[in-house]
């Protein structure tokens, strides 16, 4: 699940694994240009055993 928001006058984007999820995970345009730019790594790391 997907929201968007703001924090501090910035716009952020909200994962939630569930509506209820009481720690979505939340960050700003730095944060997710720095995941995009580094993608294909965290993909790994993600399917690590």
């Amino acid at each position: 699940m997907i929201e968007y928001g703001e924090f501090k006058g910035k716009k952020v984007i909200v994962l939630k694994k569930t509506e209820d999820d009481t720690f979505p995970f939340t960050f700003g345009k730095n944060k997710a240009k720095l995941i995009v730019e580094n993608f294909e790594e965290i993909k790994k790391f993600a399917e690590e055993e």
